[in-house]
């Protein structure tokens, strides 16, 4: 049986593991926001940045990128997966359905937020997302460039996020 990752930020542009197919899915009861503060790969504890997660929201789709796993690297990739997305334990894994845009529907392993966790900070207004991902820098690199990467891939894709596409001018403008 085939593993599925479900990927709707960084993982767009670096799954990091050994796919054998990759199609467009779409999840329902969730919304892609920056509503999770970064202290470790895009932001410090003195000045956190935001990174995206998965916000429920039972009237809400994402859409993403739903990664087949290589056969034979499932236990690499979850061990990897884990230690990429859990390092704060502000995400939680989920085993969700999601509906690919062949039609088919599979379950993904999918990281979505904890809203009680210290990290989560769902409702910020725009304007305060940009100013906050203009101005930190964590261990992986720049917010504005995650912001950057993300929105240029699921665009290239085909995928349109209003909000991502927003930001994206706004903090050019910023930085700028």
């Amino acid at each position: 049986m085939t593993m599925w990752v479900f990927g709707y930020g960084s993982l767009v542009w670096n799954p990091g593991f050994e796919v054998s197919e990759q199609v467009i899915a779409t999840l329902p009861g969730y919304h892609r926001s920056f509503c999770m503060r970064s202290v470790h790969h895009r932001g410090t504890d003195e000045n956190p940045g935001l990174v995206l997660a998965l916000d429920e929201d039972d009237h809400a789709t994402c859409q993403g990128v739903a990664f087949a796993v290589a056969e034979g690297a499932e236990q690499a990739t979850l061990d990897y997966l884990r230690e990429r997305e859990l390092i704060s334990s502000a995400y939680l894994e989920r085993f969700l359905e999601i509906r690919l845009a062949d039609g088919r529907h599979v379950e993904a392993v999918t990281y979505v937020v904890d809203p009680h966790h210290v990290q989560y900070c769902g409702g910020l207004a725009l304007e305060e997302q940009a100013r906050i991902i203009s101005g930190a820098t964590g261990g992986r690199g720049p917010n504005d460039e995650y912001l950057y990467n993300t929105a240029s891939h699921l665009s290239e894709l085909g995928i349109h996020d209003s909000d991502l596409e927003w930001l994206t001018a706004r903090v050019r403008a910023l930085v700028a």
